[in-house]
């Protein structure tokens, strides 16, 4: 049974209990209730998709999937911490890929499998249309498979729910991989900006950023010009 306070909330660690502290993300509620990270965490407050959670509140049958440094904690959770998933990345040479319509199909001939169910997309905790990009690849649309799939973080999630066993996102990397080598316009001063780093132009300004304190970064993070 759940119970919770003004100040505490109870939450169930691989079927323990623990009573933590509102507001703590689930990461650090975790943390507060001795449960040690030497896997998983990755960044820890930012976009790395290390943290992957599968959990589901009580009396409530359905699975939820979120990152755990991204999440509040709530009364009720229940909650397993993904280690890793376990779906296999394809070997591929990219400057030997012939990036032809039927390239993706080629190399992860399992999407073919997909049933539509859109399991994958309510997967997702960044809220990518995972189904409308694995239709993309399946027609051979590589650009839309790419921009799709562009916020993808790596975090599995997607195959791991999926009934046809599809590795989404090791599919979806190779699409932005193929469309960054062979597809993409060359960016308007590229070549320039190259030439000037071979030169050397910014080692001076480097060199002072690397001599700053934490301090002296943020303020200069904080001062910066948005465009």
């Amino acid at each position: 049974m759940s119970t919770s306070s003004e100040n505490t909330i109870r939450i169930y660690v691989m079927g323990s209990a623990y009573e933590v502290p509102r507001g703590l993300t689930i990461m650090n509620a975790m943390e507060h209730a001795g449960w040690r990270f030497t896997r998983g965490a990755g960044c820890r407050s930012g976009f790395c998709g290390a943290c992957s959670t599968v959990y589901r509140h009580e009396g409530d049958y359905r699975l939820r999937f979120v990152l755990a440094c991204q999440t509040e904690a709530e009364d009720g959770m229940y909650l397993v911490q993904l280690p890793f998933t376990p779906a296999p990345r394809v070997s591929y040479t990219l400057a030997e890929l012939n990036p032809d319509e039927n390239v993706l199909l080629q190399h992860y001939p399992e999407i073919a499998r997909c049933v539509s169910c859109n399991t994958c997309t309510k997967a997702c905790p960044q809220d990518i249309e995972v189904m409308d990009y694995v239709q993309a690849a399946l027609r051979g649309d590589i650009a839309q498979t790419a921009s799709l799939s562009f916020d993808c973080i790596q975090c599995g999630l997607c195959s791991m729910r999926c009934p046809a066993d599809i590795k989404h996102y090791h599919m979806a990397q190779m699409a932005r991989r193929i469309y960054g080598r062979y597809m993409s316009p060359i960016t308007e001063h590229l070549e320039d900006r190259i030439a000037e780093i071979e030169k050397g132009v910014y080692e001076e300004e480097l060199d002072a950023l690397v001599k700053m304190t934490r301090s002296e970064l943020e303020d200069i993070y904080a001062a910066r010009v948005v465009e």
